[in-house]
């Protein structure tokens, strides 16, 4: 196996999860897979640590790709929602004691792991279920926003990080636009992220409740999700899916993702039914005079269980052979 006898770490590292498994190479299926909260630790190195003395303590890896929700750039990495100081992969893999290790976007790993998503994987949000072979995107609302997309090349995949979820909030009504102007008041800018993530679900919740003049109550991102016979809560949703679409629509725009924009995060596989039957399609489609570019992209949303594993397995999968024919 590339890389070494042993099996690969690989990690998907968010601000309220860290999720890590073992793989043997490329086209292992994961094993040992186990959640840790991310705020019981003090760095990414601490808890990637903690997992193998818990729950390997009889393996060594012979290399590792942890993906994180934060930009990775300039030799460093940053967990935008965990709290974490800003850390370098080669401090972490000092303190592992791996041979060879990598740390990449959480959204990158998203991308790199879209080739290999079968049927069973995916929801189809939308008519279209076919695509060219062409460039792909993924969107996710969880603890925070993440976007990425993946370009096809004569040599393989090559992924598109980067810090999407930070563009301005695609507000289109009246009552989203309101809600813009509460978001903007309160954090000094009307960003996507603040609204399409678990907080942002809290915050649309109790704008609504603002705008109409009426108590909102302390109601977390999961209990809205599971409050369907709420009005508020519903509203909530409906919005949340609508922004989404329009946000997803931009990003099919920018990319030219033909190909397909593919939906993640840990918020919508909760909330299916109410995605699938939102405004979310028509927010995506909606966007004259391209309407017609847009329609023929195919919308799905991913319930593969670690797709962010595969996508670090993936990585590995690319690295390691340059790595040992350098």
């Amino acid at each position: 196996m590339s890389g070494g006898a042993g099996p690969w770490l690989v990690g998907d590292i968010g601000g309220t999860n860290a999720r890590f498994a073992l793989v043997d190479g490329p086209d292992g299926a994961p094993s040992r897979v186990e959640s840790l909260p991310t705020r019981d630790h003090a760095g990414l190195a601490e808890a990637a640590a903690a997992y193998l003395a818990e729950f390997a303590p009889d393996v060594r890896p012979s290399a590792a790709c942890l993906a994180v929700a934060g930009p990775v750039a300039g030799g460093t990495y940053h967990l935008t929602n965990a709290g974490w100081p800003k850390g370098t992969p080669e401090a972490v893999r000092v303190h592992l004691g791996l041979p060879h290790l990598e740390i990449i976007n959480d959204f990158e790993a998203l991308a790199l792991a879209l080739p290999r998503l079968g049927a069973d994987d995916l929801i189809s949000i939308g008519d279209v279920t076919t695509a060219e072979v062409a460039p792909l995107a993924v969107v996710g609302p969880g603890t925070g926003l993440g976007v990425a997309g993946l370009v096809p090349t004569p040599s393989g995949w090559v992924p598109l990080p980067g810090e999407g979820g930070q563009v301005d909030l695609p507000a289109a009504t009246g009552r989203e636009l309101e809600v813009a102007r509460l978001l903007r008041a309160e954090r000094g800018v009307a960003n996507a992220e603040y609204l399409l993530s678990g907080g942002g679900l809290t915050r649309i919740h109790r704008y609504l409740a603002e705008i109409d003049g009426e108590p909102a109550g302390d109601l977390t991102a999961r209990e809205i999700t599971e409050r369907r016979d709420d009005p508020r809560c519903h509203e909530t949703l409906l919005m949340f899916c609508a922004l989404l679409g329009s946000l997803a629509g931009n990003v099919a725009l920018t990319l030219g993702a033909r190909g397909g924009v593919y939906l993640g995060g840990g918020i919508l596989p909760r909330i299916a039914d109410v995605l699938r039957g939102s405004a979310f399609r028509a927010r995506f489609e909606g966007k004259p005079p391209v309407e017609d570019y847009l329609r023929g992209i195919p919308t799905a949303l991913i319930v593969h269980p670690g797709p962010a594993l595969a996508g670090a397995t993936m990585r590995l999968a690319q690295s390691l052979p340059t790595r040992e024919t350098a």
